[in-house]
């Protein structure tokens, strides 16, 4: 009988580790799954990904019918907001997705083992006073968020993008520490349902790493909707009284300082991998200077027989790359070749209208050598045009000499869509001529993107 109680052990049931779970199990090896959450599916379906995107539906048609969008249409309505009822079809939306995936984990007889892992050796773990031994640990333990020092966040006036999602009013005035994905898709949807929001970012624009022409682009689309934004300024403190924040700011160049008088604030400034409390260092693994734990291109750390994916590894953070290599490393650990093209990773911001890129930005490919950029600007897109959504445009990145599309970045209605038909023709080695010359259906919102690949080869049509 073996000294092992199964092959694969995953620590973590987020979009990477139940993945690798029931891949794992898939290809024949005897798997569990460490969880210590009440349900499965991490913060992702938790708290992030999956109820985010139901309150972002939501508002959005809430703010078409209240601001009166839908009678430009000849649709008139009488709107009123019912808060607790929105939250609830959230929270449906959640407990139907997690379900599902405990019953994935029945029918491919992946065992959950509920509580928090922590390695006591190099092949062996202890959950909740149990030990196991596996030939295999993959570290899939996800993100926290990162705290502001000296904000202490209480999930009730200062929240996290936890408490975001479960505010029990819409506040008058929300303040957004951070200009990035989580607090411009949070800001969005309490702006829509009435609040003020005003975005305080550090840097001198919002969407750190995205594009820069989107990035400024962007923030014009946010003004436009009356989110106000406080670029190139630090907060410098945050006190509660009375159920009431005063939120001290400053430039971040230095400067006089101004309070902000808030009814609820919002820390995101990014997240942190979660690697406290795994005791890493019992199986021999370290982690690097941003806490991540180093892994090679099959996904292996130093340790053999130990992996780790998702956002405890170097790379964006982003629930997709984790599933992916989720897929990855359990066929790896298999035998097989699990590959993850890390270049071709897009990623997508849910606002309205949604932004997404993938590959290099302009400025990266610039560094690297000659370029040819063809944009195409969404208000002559005819589908965008009909359903009026005329803010944003396509841009196609190509490389002067192959024409090798290098990268691609969206501001549309359906960008987060789009994205994928340049993700697919980047991973073959496309050209923006390939893609100029593949027909689009038509009225689309996916032409905007042959249009855009046909200006980077200098036949564009419709401009």
């Amino acid at each position: 009988m073996s000294d092992y109680d199964f092959d694969v052990i995953v620590i973590g049931a987020g979009p990477g580790g139940y993945v690798a779970a029931i891949r794992a199990a898939q290809l024949g090896l005897r798997t569990a799954c460490v969880e210590s959450r009440e349900t499965l599916g991490g913060t992702c379906l938790n708290v992030g990904c999956i109820p985010s995107k139901a309150m972002l539906h939501a508002s959005e048609l809430y703010d078409e019918a209240a601001s009166g969008k839908l009678a430009k249409l000849g649709i008139k309505t009488q709107v009123e907001l019912d808060l607790d009822t929105m939250h609830g079809q959230r929270r449906d939306a959640v407990k139907g997705l997690t379900g599902g995936i405990e019953f994935l984990f029945k029918k491919n007889k992946v065992e959950w083992l509920k509580g928090h892992a922590a390695f006591t050796g190099k092949d062996r773990i202890d959950v909740a006073g149990k030990s196991y031994r596996a030939r295999n640990i993959v570290v899939a333990t996800g993100s926290s968020v990162t705290p502001l020092p000296g904000v202490e966040i209480d999930e009730k006036v200062v929240v996290s993008s936890t408490g975001a999602l479960e505010l029990a009013k819409v506040p008058g005035h929300l303040v957004v520490i951070g200009g990035g994905v989580i607090g411009l898709e949070l800001g969005s949807v309490w702006k829509r349902l009435g609040a003020k929001v005003t975005v305080v970012e550090f840097l001198d624009q919002l969407l750190p790493g995205m594009d820069g022409e989107v990035r400024k682009e962007a923030a014009k689309i946010f003004k436009k909707q009356g989110i106000e934004l406080k670029l190139s300024t630090k907060v410098t403190g945050v006190a509660v009284k009375g159920g009431k924040a005063t939120v001290t700011v400053e430039p971040a160049a230095g400067g006089a300082a101004e309070t902000l008088e808030a009814d609820a604030v919002l820390v995101s400034i990014g997240r942190r991998p979660n690697t406290e409390g795994l005791a890493l260092e019992r199986a021999g693994l370290t982690v690097n200077k941003r806490g991540q734990i180093e892994v090679d291109h099959d996904l292996a750390t130093a340790v053999p027989g130990i992996w780790a994916i998702g956002d405890v590894v170097p790379g964006p953070m982003l629930a997709h790359k984790a599933e992916d290599e989720g897929i990855a490393v359990a066929e790896n650990i298999a035998g097989l070749t699990g590959i993850v093209n890390h270049d071709v990773i897009p990623g997508v911001v849910y606002t309205m209208p949604e932004i997404a890129g993938v590959g290099l930005t302009e400025e990266e490919a610039r560094e690297r050598g000659e370029v040819k950029i063809g944009k195409f600007p969404m208000l002559a897109n005819s589908r965008a045009k009909t359903n009026h959504e005329p803010d944003g445009f396509v841009k196609v990145i190509a490389d002067a000499k192959t024409d090798r599309v290098l990268g691609v970045h969206i501001i549309a209605s359906v960008a987060g869509t789009m994205i994928a038909q340049a993700a697919q023709a980047m991973e073959f080695g496309a050209t923006s001529e390939d893609i100029a010359y593949t027909c689009h259906a038509h009225p689309t919102h996916s032409e905007a993107i042959k249009e855009a690949a046909m200006a980077v080869t200098g036949k564009p049509i419709h401009m």
